[in-house]
């Protein structure tokens, strides 16, 4: 088998509208076969503005709790992944990888618990215990620090987790987050009492994902990279205006 490479596109901070278009993109660089691209697979990291996002189940938030979120300065956007409501916002690593999962292993199962391996160790590396619970994602006992909601589509993944580093966590006081009533939340700063930014995760987490993957990482094109999120925030402007 040959070597599986993936590309890392950091984003820096983003709209949500604008990274769901951007994964948009990137996946139909999987479906189009008329495009020339050796490596299509691609790890985008990203900060985002304060948002609310819900997945396919609902359950529970009406309009009138979308408002309210809202008011609070967040944006609000229903989305196609797995899980319930959570929150993305500064301080916040948001990792989407957008890979075949046939170069790697036809699994969802396996990849949500690959995900969840890295994250593992990846708070290992902190000197933090971090675990796997009944409930997807990864846990400092009973706060969750990292929350993973992906979809899959013909073996093409989207979306993807949310690793609290410096995390305002206040703003999930407004919910129940992942629909989880009884466990809070929690951050790499707050368990560690010490200040630890996006960027100083950030080649931890690169660390982590090549060897739980199996995989080589090359940096996105910056020319290619620039044009991708141009092209993204021109046309989630041209939606809301």
């Amino acid at each position: 088998m040959s070597e599986k490479v993936v590309k890392v596109l950091w984003a820096g901070r983003l709209g949500y509208g604008v990274g769901l278009r951007l994964q948009k993109a990137l996946t139909s660089h999987h479906n189009d076969t008329n495009l020339n691209m050796a490596v299509r697979n691609t790890l985008v990291l990203v900060e985002h503005n304060p948002v609310y996002t819900i997945g396919i189940r609902t359950t529970g938030y009406t309009q009138e709790d979308e408002d309210k979120l809202r008011k609070l300065g967040a944006e609000y956007y229903k989305t196609n992944r797995g899980g319930l409501i959570t929150f993305h916002g500064p301080g916040q690593l948001v990792a989407y990888p957008i890979i075949d999962l046939r170069q790697f292993k036809a699994s969802v199962r396996w990849y949500v618990c690959r995900i969840e391996k890295m994250i593992i160790r990846l708070c290992a590396e902190f000197g933090l215990r971090g675990q796997t619970s009944p409930d997807t994602g990864v846990w400092i006992e009973d706060k969750k620090i990292c929350a993973i909601g992906i979809h899959g589509s013909r073996y093409i993944t989207t979306h993807g987790l949310a690793l609290n580093c410096n995390t305002d966590l206040t703003w999930f006081e407004h919910i129940v987050p992942c629909g989880i009533k009884g466990k809070g939340v929690t951050s790499i700063t707050k368990e560690l009492n010490a200040e630890v930014t996006v960027e100083e995760v950030i080649p931890i987490f690169k660390n982590a994902f090549k060897d739980e993957f199996q995989c080589s990482l090359i940096e996105y094109p910056a020319g290619e990279a620039s044009q991708l999120l141009r092209t993204a925030t021109k046309e989630e402007v041209l939606k809301s205006s």
